[in-house]
């Protein structure tokens, strides 16, 4: 799907109200989904909806432990009509089809032919968590691989074969005894395995437990019976090491779900406080927090003030303080004062369990790398077989060997060639990196904007909220005529301030005293300002516009109108009948983190570009400030749409940061889309491709640091793989490599490439 395919919402353009205003942004709505299930990951994909959704159907699968099995159960239902997209959550065995009702029966049956019994979970309605309990179960009942019982005494089993094979007498009782105790084993350990493995060799797919099956099956009927049992065991054990492994890494961010109390103390009818179960409280409730308590629940505070460290939602590391009329987040930490909020949001959609839900989403989305690997192994295991085969067969003639020497080396080379290690090391290592963004605050929707991230060119930035705080602040204030007093002066403008809800206006009111003077026949005046009448005096305050149509600008004020402007400011006139009385400058300050974050993409390569709707002098002044160099102002949505064309045809990949309706074209033309300060706003979570949490733009060059790492370890695990592969494979064939050997092997190179992208978890991340 093409970067453009994204629906965008309309967006109308209205005339500005009042005084130039700085930009103000709504979030845009989100797109749809039309993920193929059989279709590779597109270079810009659109973002799913959720798996609970209408339309969606869900199913916990047993034994789906692993991205092969992932694989499998793609190939099954590809080609099946009417499947729009189908999402993996490996941690907790389920899939979600979005299909119609024809559609998810044929798929199913495919599945079930394909040795997969899919259970449907109820009304797509099981949560999260009955679907990790369940997967729990799925361990220890040994529904998805042995259970650590079966393991234990497989192992058991085989190592007291290999004893009777060393020490037993060669009798044909003590032979039966050591054949009997290895086929116990290899049933405990590889039940499930043989199942599988024989489904897949009855329908011509010749994939990981059907070369398990045939090599153990090969070396127990020549008769290597001890080896056949310790193979199956040890290759169960690492199957169970590595779906532990990869369960890691999928929940490594659910532990956040814990950090929410599971009591609230709720302020009852008759003044009293309650403690009751979170998932009882409704909206609207008030809650009490005190020092060293979690915040249980979203809100807004009501009552009191305090500091709060909210590192497990957004990130930051050093606490926030927090007011009245300050949102506050479920799973947050009280470190001081006793407050009240009001509930905003219910537990089920606090953005703690948001955070988690779109975590989980992007964990079953595929990475372009898995693409390849899956396309290599399907390619590989086939190739394998042919080998083996070629050895079985042709060893004795070319080579002299014995025809049990050469099935034998047949099936060590069937062992070795297992590409466990080559399908586990993506997956794992990119659900390592996006469980590492998410505990920074950074919620990145899908393994291809993980590893496309490392690509990116240029970076188009948004002006407000993104580089500046987004609240206009009353920077400079100036008496343009000399005779008016200036307290009266100042008292008028507050008092016509007061009465505008324009956010100029309210900065200036909040700059300047509170007026105590009485407003009469106040009018807005569409574009220009305000008017009103004080004391029988009739006043405006509006922009450089409305003071030129009532006659009353000269050319020195024009002069003190640009000098201002240059800077970045926006300018509010107050004028009385006989002229101008004042001048107030109002501006949205520059964050303190823009210019290290401007530094530190820099520093990565990438080329940051402002575009904004604001004036070119204000972006100018702004851009100049953070250390950009080009800024691009008065831009229509349209115009930036434009814009990301140009810097994708100029410099390659590139992103744009924004979260208002006037961004959307932008964002959906832009390689990854990054939506900034979107804590507790599920718009924005929905439609980005990248959110961070808080308005920290330093995390954007995070990113791309963490993409580059990931990128790194993905191919140190596929060259460990297919190296330590290699090496095993020609020793099979020239060398003395035994079955014990090339199972090691095979654990050695699983267990590596696991520990390898786990690293992700702990890494830390640095911009420069």
């Amino acid at each position: 799907m093409s970067a453009t395919s994204r629906r965008k919402p309309q967006v109308s353009t209205t005339e500005s109200s009042a005084e130039t205003a700085p930009e103000t942004k709504p979030k845009p709505a989100p797109a749809d989904s039309c993920e193929a299930c059989h279709s590779d990951a597109p270079a810009k994909a659109p973002t799913p909806e959720r798996p609970t959704a209408k339309g969606w159907s869900r199913f916990r699968v047993p034994t789906m432990d692993c991205a092969s099995e992932e694989s499998e159960i793609r190939r099954a239902v590809d080609g099946i009509d009417g499947i729009r997209a189908l999402t993996f959550q490996l941690g907790q065995r389920t899939l979600a089809l979005d299909a119609p009702g024809a559609a998810v029966e044929l798929a199913v049956a495919a599945m079930r032919k394909a040795g997969f019994d899919p259970q449907p979970l109820p009304d797509s309605g099981a949560s999260s968590t009955d679907a990790a309990s369940q997967a729990e179960d799925d361990h220890d009942h040994g529904a998805g691989s042995a259970g650590a019982w079966r393991l234990g005494w497989a192992l058991l089993l085989a190592v007291g074969a290999e004893l009777l094979g060393f020490f037993a007498p060669d009798t044909q009782v003590w032979k039966g005894a050591g054949l009997a105790v290895s086929a116990v084993a290899i049933w405990l350990a590889g039940f499930d395995v043989y199942k599988k493995g024989l489904t897949a060799l009855r329908h011509g797919r010749l994939n990981i437990n059907a070369l398990m099956t045939v090599a153990v099956t090969g070396a127990f009927a020549i008769g290597q019976w001890p080896e056949a049992a310790m193979v199956m065991a040890l290759y169960a054990i690492a199957e169970a090491i590595e779906a532990r492994a990869v369960d890691r890494a999928r929940n490594a961010i659910k532990g956040l779900l814990e950090m929410a109390p599971e009591e609230a103390a709720v302020h009852q009818a008759d003044g009293t406080w309650l403690n009751v179960q979170v998932a009882s409280v409704a909206l609207g409730a008030v809650v009490r927090v005190r020092p060293g308590e979690r915040v249980p629940m979203d809100g807004v505070v009501t009552e009191g003030n305090s500091s709060i460290n909210q590192a497990p939602v957004t990130g930051e590391s050093i606490p926030v303080d927090k007011a009245v009329g300050d949102p506050v987040f479920a799973g947050t930490i009280n470190e001081t004062g006793t407050f009240e909020f009001k509930v905003t949001a219910l537990a089920s959609n606090s953005t703690l369990a948001r955070i988690i839900h779109a975590v989980e989403e992007a964990q079953g989305t595929r990475a372009p790398t898995q693409g390849f690997v899956d396309r290599f192994a399907a390619v590989y295991t086939p190739a394998v077989f042919v080998i083996a085969l070629a050895v079985a067969l042709l060893g004795p003639w070319l080579l002299d060997w014995t025809w049990l020497e050469a099935i034998y080396k047949a099936l060590v080379l069937l062992v070795i060639a297992c590409p466990c290690a080559l399908v586990i090391s993506t997956p794992v290592t990119i659900v390592s990196g996006l469980a590492a963004a998410a505990r920074r605050g950074i919620l990145i929707k899908g393994g291809i904007y993980l590893e496309g991230a490392r690509n990116l060119k240029a970076i188009a930035l948004d002006k407000t909220g993104t580089i500046t705080e987004g609240k206009p602040k009353l920077v400079a204030r100036e008496a343009i005529d000399p005779t008016a007093d200036p307290a009266h002066v100042e008292s008028v403008a507050a008092a016509l301030a007061g009465h505008s809800d324009h956010p100029v206006s309210r900065a200036i009111a909040q700059g300047l005293k509170p007026s105590t003077l009485q407003v009469s026949d106040f009018k807005a005046l569409a574009g220009r300002g305000v008017q009103a009448d004080i004391d029988g005096v009739s006043y405006a305050l509006g922009n450089h516009r409305l003071i030129e149509e009532r006659g009353q600008c000269s050319p020195a004020l024009e002069a003190t109108l640009k000098g201002h402007e240059e800077a970045g400011r926006t300018v509010t006139l107050l004028a009385s009948p006989t002229g101008v009385l004042a001048l107030y400058a109002v501006a949205d300050t520059i964050k303190p983190s823009s210019r290290e974050a401007v530094a530190s993409l820099i520093a990565l390569g990438i080329t940051p570009v402002m575009l904004t709707g604001d004036n070119q002098a204000t972006a100018t002044a702004i851009a100049h400030e953070a250390g950009i160099e080009e800024a691009r102002g008065n831009l229509l949505p349209e115009d930036k749409l434009e814009a990301i064309k140009a810097l994708q045809a100029k410099h390659g990949p590139t992103a744009m940061t924004g979260d208002g309706i006037n961004d959307a074209p932008a964002l959906a033309q832009a390689d990854i889309g990054v939506a900034m300060g979107a804590a507790g706003t599920d718009t924005a979570m929905e439609a980005a491709d990248v959110v961070v949490m808080n308005d920290d733009l330093r995390r954007i060059a995070e990113t791309v640091v963490l993409s580059r790492d990931t990128h790194a370890v993905l191919w140190q695990n596929i060259s460990l793989a297919l190296g330590i592969k290699l090496v095993f494979l020609v020793l099979a064939v020239f060398g003395n490599a035994s079955m014990w050997m090339a199972i090691f092997a095979d654990m050695g190179a699983s267990l590596l490439v696991v520990g390898n992208g786990l690293r992700l978890l702990k890494k830390g991340v640095k911009t420069s």
